[in-house]
């Protein structure tokens, strides 16, 4: 019964050390998001890795810190809302019509020229919400590159950190 015990808690080690093995490589981007100049709330925006099969893989960041309002990013929402994963360290305030913001986000290398998008998904308190405000495969190019927004986001602009 002893050596069942042992056996069980090694197991449960092992497991625990794989999970917190790192991915791989990455670098860090600067990523500077600019809003149109719209009146109301300040909006909400996911940025989001995308697979190549089009589905949600990664959160990079939220803006937005109040995790009341989420479920606006509809999309994104039914992703992150089904494994509720910890966030903390990859949220930061609503930014307001007119305003930018610079975040780093933090994307593994192996994904570059893969495949992989990335997508920044917007949403304003009764407003408008747009899934793809923008999107762009992620190649060695564009994540050096600036793209046009569709909706609350002007443009956004990728640059090695």
């Amino acid at each position: 019964m002893k050596n069942i015990r042992f056996i069980a808690v090694a197991l449960i080690m092992v497991f625990g050390l794989v999970s917190f093995t790192n991915q791989g490589p990455s670098t860090k981007y600067k990523c500077m998001i600019q809003l149109t100049n719209y009146t109301g709330e300040g909006a909400y925006v996911a940025i989001s890795l995308i697979n190549p099969e089009g589905d949600y893989e990664q959160t990079l960041f939220v803006q937005g810190d109040d995790n009341e309002w989420y479920n606006t990013l509809e999309s994104w929402w039914k992703f992150y809302g089904k494994k509720r994963n910890n966030i903390d360290a990859i949220t930061g305030a609503t930014i307001s019509g007119g305003e930018r913001s610079i975040n780093v986000i933090e994307i593994e290398d192996s994904k570059i020229d893969a495949g992989y998008s990335i997508r920044f998904e917007t949403a304003v308190e009764d407003q408008e919400y747009y899934t793809q405000d923008v999107e762009f495969p992620l190649t060695s190019e564009t994540v050096k590159s600036k793209a046009e927004g569709r909706g609350f986001i002007r443009y956004v602009r990728m640059m090695p950190n």
